[in-house]
């Protein structure tokens, strides 16, 4: 079964590549696109998408708006900001309001299939200069050994980009044990996402960040 795909950017143009880039595998199907946020949201309604790649600069609501309001409406669905846009206040807004990645427009064909289809499993995605503008805004939580011996193994699997699944396969337990993890370890780190969580593992050098690699 192929992973549904969502295009939002107000360039034709953009989504047209985009589409071209992506339908280049059965593994991925775009299902439909919208100028902006709020006609994003009326297809994610109509569509169901499994993945939503999101620019961020867009008239009528804007992507951040935008991937608040999915986050809400939609949670089960993952948004992939993909823009030209390299700020620090961006990239942390993205990233805050729930995106599971950020990527660059200049980002090549294949590994933008690889990061939508590594995204529909609740993998973070990262450019590295996303995630190293990331490390600088985000702090290091400030008491971080409270965290057992499993939430670290956790821990480290989610900086590396393991979904829950592959989490509970690795370390043979079900899938709501890792989300109770998960949450422990977002709790204790002081953070609100996976993103952030990985961040602060990339940080301590629990696990190599993806501009290192």
């Amino acid at each position: 079964m192929s992973i549904r795909v969502l295009l939002v950017d107000d360039h034709s143009v953009v989504r047209q590549g985009l589409e071209l880039f992506l339908d280049g595998t059965s593994e991925i199907e775009v299902i439909g696109e919208a100028a902006n946020g709020r006609e994003a949201l009326d297809q994610a309604a109509r569509l169901n998408p499994d993945v939503v790649l999101m620019d961020l600069l867009m008239p009528v609501m804007d992507g951040i708006t935008a991937i608040k309001e999915f986050k809400t409406r939609f949670p089960e669905i993952q948004v992939l900001a993909l823009t030209s846009v390299l700020e620090d206040a961006s990239v942390s807004d993205a990233i805050k309001a729930g995106a599971t990645g950020y990527l660059l427009k200049n980002t090549e064909a294949d590994e933008l299939r690889r990061a939508v289809l590594a995204a529909a499993q609740g993998q973070v995605q990262l450019s590295p200069e996303a995630a190293e503008r990331l490390m600088k805004d985000l702090r290091s939580p400030s008491n971080p050994d409270n965290l057992t011996e499993r939430e670290l193994e956790v821990l480290c699997l989610v900086a590396k980009g393991f979904s829950n699944s592959d989490i509970a396969k690795q370390l043979y337990v079900n899938t709501a044990t890792v989300k109770t993890h998960v949450s422990h370890v977002l709790s204790k780190l002081g953070v609100k996402s996976r993103i952030q969580a990985a961040v602060y593992a990339w940080q301590t050098g629990m696990v190599e960040s993806p501009r290192s690699r």
